[in-house]
């Protein structure tokens, strides 16, 4: 199956406490539907210590549900609603629905 958010995507946060910031897609949770954007949704971690580091408290991304996030479309620059075509090929593409563009794999 083809996901319509990727690694290396730019997205806007639609929802939540971080809404309106823009960040680069870190990593891609599938499993879960969930995304690691970049600079968003910090929160605070208490980790114990261990053989090689200190315990202490650290700031890590938390990850966001996957409809919390849109897409900005590398070509008109806009959020924008993502679908999925098939093209001459028979293989799936992804297609920005504000300009109807094909939107290439990111380069992440």
């Amino acid at each position: 199956m083809m996901r319509k958010i990727r690694t290396g995507d730019e997205v806007l946060i639609t929802s939540g406490r971080n809404k309106g910031q823009q960040g680069v897609v870190r990593s891609n949770l599938a499993e879960r539907d969930r995304v690691v954007v970049e600079g968003v949704n910090i929160v605070k971690k208490h980790i114990k210590r261990g053989q090689a580091r200190q315990a202490g408290i650290i700031e890590v991304e938390a990850p966001l549900h996957v409809s919390n996030v849109m897409l900005i479309c590398p070509i008109c620059k806009k959020p924008s609603r993502v679908g999925i075509r098939s093209n001459s090929e028979g293989a799936n593409e992804r297609f920005c629905k504000a300009c109807d563009a094909v939107i290439p794999r990111p380069s992440a």
